[in-house]
């Protein structure tokens, strides 16, 4: 529930800069602004102040902004002070707004107080935290999406047509000596379908979204020397991982992160897998197990010059089943050679040199087409879409699809009638409608202080 403290934050990235703000949110801020700025700015104005302490001296001299409730940010009065970015003055400010009666806001608590004043839904909220967090130009334009309510309208169009759909049915079972039409003259299976479809097409998009929020984590693991820190190299486009001609050269994993058509794809290089004594090899050794298990996806290399058998490949035994991988074939300028792609059965080999580069293009395009990304310009049309989204999406396509088993006859509407309702339930959750208080607590809790 939404407390009634006045709270306090520095809102801007710790460290110098030319400008730092500390954001205040509460109900009836004005005694605490007339301390500070020795009167309340007039609203919604930018008036250069003077910050006071509690002797009256001066802190800092600044920008005040004075956003009265209900409009700003929280729902509640709001109050900017934009002074100079130094830690030391910002940490002054920040303390005569404690000592001034605010209290220090927790991570999340200012886009919470939007949330429980219904200036955003919970969908909106977590895309602030994505826009923040964004590592490439496309997630942060699916975030804005997000933010500008792209996702929840689709959600709240498809509760619409459930809401609608349960009022037909409950009508049926509330009124079943009435002249009420049947469920085939309703067009109950027809509407139901039409549902699905919908359903199934906010959850493609939704995946496009999750890629571009999570993004994925590939693991290069092979034996030594096969190239896969020269692998790494090129992937990155820098010299990330020492290369050189004596095995066992990589001893634990380097990661490094790049971005593919927008989606941020984590790259590990791991030690080359063997039998060896040495202690150190082995424990990094231990940590490509750790990393093979992990990873979204693994590339496996092998050196087109050795004869090796998939039953000999260490690497192979160790990758889970049903773990999406790509065999790597490097080395090909050796035999002057070039690349290609071989897609047989699901064994996808990708015949590439590392040293130079060649097929570097078509491993990037096999990543991206395997994780089940469509390339669509600049991310447009695509709302970000964080696993819980996904996870309740889900849900009310399995609670959608058994209903489906019950418009055969009139004799099974309550059960009709109840996946309905698990159905609206599960993808209201999304924009929290109907969310638990320990949910909230989990999704705010990421948020950076003073947002």
């Amino acid at each position: 529930m939404a407390s009634p403290d006045i709270i306090a934050a520095i809102a801007t990235p710790p460290g110098r800069g030319g400008i730092g703000v500390v954001r205040i949110s509460g109900k009836n801020i004005i005694k605490l602004a007339e301390t500070i700025l020795g009167k309340l700015p007039k609203p919604r104005y930018a008036q250069l102040s003077q910050f006071l302490d509690a002797e009256g001296q001066v802190i800092d001299q600044g920008i005040a902004l004075y956003f009265p409730a209900p409009n700003s940010y929280t729902g509640e009065d709001v109050l900017e002070l934009q002074g100079h970015g130094g830690p030391a003055v910002m940490g002054l400010l920040l303390n005569q707004c404690l000592s001034a009666g605010a209290r220090l806001a927790q991570p999340g608590e200012f886009t919470l107080r939007a949330y429980l004043n219904n200036k955003i839904d919970l969908i909106q909220a977590e895309s602030v935290a994505d826009i923040i967090e964004a590592s490439t130009i496309e997630a942060a334009r699916c975030a804005i999406n997000s933010l500008q309510g792209h996702f929840s309208t689709k959600i709240e169009q498809l509760v619409n047509l459930l809401t609608t759909l349960r009022m037909l049915i409950e009508a049926i079972l509330d009124f079943p000596d009435d002249e009420i039409d049947n469920l085939q003259a309703l067009q109950i299976k027809e509407k139901l379908h039409h549902i699905c479809t919908q359903l199934l097409q906010i959850f493609a998009v939704a995946q496009q979204g999750n890629l571009l929020q999570e993004g994925i984590t590939v693991v290069l693991v092979g034996a030594p020397n096969v190239g896969k820190s020269s692998l790494l190299n090129q992937l990155v486009e820098d010299d990330a991982a020492i290369v050189t001609e004596i095995p066992g050269t990589t001893r634990d994993t380097i990661q490094r992160t790049i971005a593919i058509e927008g989606i941020p794809i984590h790259v590990i290089d791991t030690a080359g897998l063997r039998e060896t004594s040495d202690i150190v090899e082995q424990k990094g050794i231990e940590r490509t197990h750790a990393a093979i298990k992990s990873a979204t996806m693994v590339i496996r290399l092998i050196d087109c010059n050795r004869h090796q058998s998939d039953d000999n490949d260490q690497a192979i035994n160790h990758i889970p089943a049903g773990k999406p991988q790509i065999t790597v074939v490097n080395k090909i300028d050796l035999l002057n050679a070039s690349p290609r792609t071989e897609d047989q059965e699901n064994n996808i080999k990708i015949y590439i040199s590392a040293k130079t580069g060649a097929g570097i293009e078509l491993l990037r395009k096999k990543m991206l087409e395997i994780v089940g990304w469509r390339f669509n310009q600049a991310g447009e049309g695509i709302f970000m879409a964080r696993q819980r989204h996904l996870e309740a999406l889900t849900q009310a396509k399995v609670h959608l699809e058994n209903a489906q088993k019950f418009t055969e006859n009139e004799y099974q509407l309550e059960l009709l009638a109840e996946e309905l309702r698990l159905s609206q339930a599960a993808l209201s959750s999304i924009t929290g409608q109907f969310t638990a208080d320990d949910l909230l607590g989990e999704i705010f809790s990421h948020f950076c202080i003073g947002k």
